[in-house]
């Protein structure tokens, strides 16, 4: 059975987050600081009432700087009641992808992304790495508490 994923791009990239654990998208219009925050907290935001970290993916993907565009987005995804916003590049697309499309990463691909790639899928052909949610975003609490 196939499951939807919502697809993003961050610098060269494109990574997938399956649909279900994504609460909105919305454009990125600044975080509040965080005194002493880990280098990839760029800040919080307030979600529908709930305060929530905001991850940025190209510090935390060690990718390039650049100025932010207005294709600049935040995937606010969740699982159970953590929350988090994943700051990208762009996201405008959703695609099925079905266990079979799933391959894991080679072992270099595995060891250098630090776990971050749990599996990577041809989409129209074109390469989509599928991020590990929990990995990117570490030990930080994630529900704004």
């Amino acid at each position: 059975m196939s499951v939807l994923h919502v697809l993003f791009r961050v610098g060269d990239a494109e990574y997938a987050i399956a649909a279900d654990e994504v609460l909105q998208m919305e454009s990125y219009d600044g975080a509040t600081p965080v005194p002493n925050a880990a280098a990839h907290v760029a800040g919080i935001v307030q979600v529908r009432g709930r305060v929530v970290p905001v991850v940025d993916l190209r510090v935390r993907f060690n990718a390039p700087v650049r100025e932010r565009t207005i294709d600049t987005r935040v995937v606010v995804a969740q699982r159970g009641e953590r929350a988090v916003a994943l700051l990208v590049d762009a996201a405008r697309e959703v695609a099925r992808l079905a266990p079979e499309q799933l391959k894991p990463p080679p072992p270099m691909v595995a060891a250098q992304s630090a776990g971050f790639v749990r599996a990577i899928a041809q989409v129209a052909g074109r390469m989509v790495m599928l991020i590990d949610l929990d990995r990117v975003v570490g030990e930080e609490r994630l529900d704004g508490e």
